[in-house]
């Protein structure tokens, strides 16, 4: 102690806690004693202990993203802060802000090749914002206050590599400075604006396509599409600010997306993007011209040619915008409605019961969970085809959150998302739809939900494949290879782990296993045997891919596995015909 100051791992915890911060996501190791024993010490900070450093940075990602506060991760030295990178990097990507305090070596021992040595600088500089060595106890707190701020301005991942000696250490400034986070509008200026209208006044047929910037921005999103007579189609993460209360709604476009979605967007003479990266460029018309608007200038024609650049958020933009609107007809509006309708009678028709005896269908399980669930649940979808059956069949209504890796796309992010938003509202109901490969690839994890008595609710597509994998491989033309999982009962793995396991075999039993499980006051796993079989078929099907799918089933039968190119039609007829 110095004049009473504790260490800056002490300063750092009390820092924290200043700015509203009440838990660190982490695995302990000695390189982080005194981090973790100045957590200890401090009754309004939480530890919440997961089996694996990857789940503890998705799980303070999923926490950042729905508060849109400051979360905080940890990892020693070496390996462990090596595990933290992949989910870092899905929150770097999602732009939520999360400090992680990477531990590092003995300050002395840097750069003699000692046990668990990295270069922590170097490997989580793609996945942040900011990142920065602590080497002397002197730079702190000021290179905390730097990376909280940093974090939060630019919606974030920063990182502090410190060794466990520094962190010891005497600090030499015991402040503890409240990062306020600046508040502020960005509007294009007014001629760009009516660039803009000229655009849209021009056009006969405008589109809209919406994504996560669109938040907040709901109303202004709808009184744009009324004057433009307009359909709005949402990309994946603008799906929970759009879909709900809005007649102008026509489904998401993209891989996962409607066939109204995508033939809105095609038939456009005029599209407008607000708040969107969606990156699939044969998903744009090249025979549209196109309005972009953009809080982040550098985002503006990343992924097609643009006609105005509109920097500024959607909300104040489009309330700028919309005085130089004129008032449209609405038939391309009636038709994209109408297109709409029909898709969604037919994905409605995919969701029926399957016969007894046979494997639920996936699309009628999504469907349920959503029928079934609270009005205000958090849904968290694993990468795979279980975010196909979340687009087309979960539910937004305002209230309710859907989380995901969706721009990084790492599988396994279901169940260490759900500790994220749990740990910070235990409340809430959190319904992930796990695939069998996401859940098993991090495991351990279930017993992190035990230890921290955080109640999720897991329903496992357990279709015993990498569904999504082996489709790609289908539509490519090729015969699935190592895609295949031979899975345990994922229920009697769950009962071992402290966690109420259900079994579900049969359509019939569906509704009575998920009332249960939303019941039930602690975690639950759902482990649902879902047909194998069943395509995602995307909203159109290019040449290529009628191409591969025909090459596939040459090959198949070539290769001796004709059942499985019969069974796969018995299942899909429903789809193809």
């Amino acid at each position: 102690m110095v004049g009473g100051m504790g260490s800056v791992a002490e300063n750092i915890v009390q820092t924290l806690v200043a700015n509203g911060v009440q838990r660190v996501y982490g695995l302990p190791g000695d390189s982080l004693n005194a981090f973790t024993e100045a957590i200890r010490t401090e009754d309004r900070m939480e530890w919440v202990h997961v089996r694996h450093e990857e789940s503890a940075a998705f799980a303070a990602g999923a926490e950042a993203e729905m508060t849109g506060e400051l979360a905080v991760c940890a990892g020693s030295c070496g390996p462990g802060n090596l595990h933290l990178i992949n989910g870092l990097f899905d929150a770097n990507r999602s732009r939520v802000p999360v400090l992680a305090i990477a531990a590092h070596i003995p300050t002395i021992e840097i750069g003699t090749n000692y046990f668990q040595e990295t270069h922590p600088q170097e490997l989580f500089r793609e996945c942040s914002v900011y990142v920065e060595y602590v080497a002397d106890p002197a730079q702190m707190p000021r290179l905390l206050e730097i990376a909280m701020r940093t974090a939060i301005e630019q919606r974030g991942v920063a990182v502090l590599v410190i060794p466990g000696d520094v962190a010891m250490a005497d600090v030499a400034d015991d402040r503890r400075t409240v990062i306020r986070p600046t508040r502020s509008t960005t509007v294009p200026l007014p001629m760009q604006l009516l660039e803009a209208a000229d655009v849209l006044n021009s056009a006969k047929r405008v589109t809209i396509l919406g994504g996560a910037g669109t938040a907040g921005a709901h109303a202004e999103v709808l009184a744009v599409a009324e004057r433009l007579g307009a359909p709005i189609v949402h990309a994946m993460r603008g799906k929970e600010h759009l879909e709900h209360d809005n007649p102008y709604d026509v489904g998401m476009t993209g891989l996962l997306g409607f066939a109204s979605g995508f033939r809105a967007m095609s038939d456009a003479d005029a599209v407008l993007l607000l708040g969107t990266d969606f990156p699939y460029p044969q998903f744009y018309s090249d025979d549209a011209r196109y309005v972009q608007v953009d809080i982040r200038g550098s985002q503006i024609g990343r992924r097609h040619p643009i006609d105005v650049a509109l920097h500024g958020g959607v909300r104040e933009t489009l309330m700028a915008l919309l005085p130089h609107l004129e008032q449209k007809k609405d038939k391309h509006l009636k038709d994209a409605q109408k297109h709409y309708a029909r898709t969604r009678e037919k994905l409605d028709d995919l969701a029926a019961p399957a016969r007894k005896g046979q494997p639920v269908h996936p699309q009628h399980l999504a469907r349920r969970v959503s029928e079934l669930a609270a009005d205000d649940a958090v849904f968290i979808p694993d990468v795979g085809s279980p975010v196909v059956y979340a687009s087309r069949y979960l539910t937004m209504n305002g209230r309710r959150r859907m989380l995901g890796s969706f721009s990084h796309g790492s599988m396994a992010n279901a169940v260490p998302q759900a500790i994220g938003v749990l740990a910070q509202d235990r409340t809430r109901q959190t319904v992930t739809l796990s695939g069998d490969g996401g859940v098993t690839m991090l495991l351990g994890d279930l017993l992190a939900l035990t230890q921290n008595r955080l109640p999720a609710k897991i329903v496992v597509f357990n279709n015993s494949s990498l569904n999504f994998v082996d489709l790609e491989m289908k539509a490519a033309g090729l015969v699935p290879f190592a895609t295949d999982l031979e899975n345990p009962s994922l229920a009697a793995v769950a009962e071992a782990m402290g966690i109420r396991g259900i079994r579900v075999e049969d359509s019939a039993d569906v509704d009575a296993a998920l009332t249960e499980a939303f019941a039930h006051d602690g975690p639950v796993l759902v482990d649902v045997v879902c047909d194998p079989q069943e395509l995602t078929i995307p909203p159109a099907i290019a040449f290529e891919q009628a191409r591969g799918f025909a090459l596939y089933a040459i090959r198949t039968v070539l290769s001796g596995r004709g059942d499985e190119l019969l069974d796969l039609a018995r299942t899909n007829w429903r789809q193809l015909f």
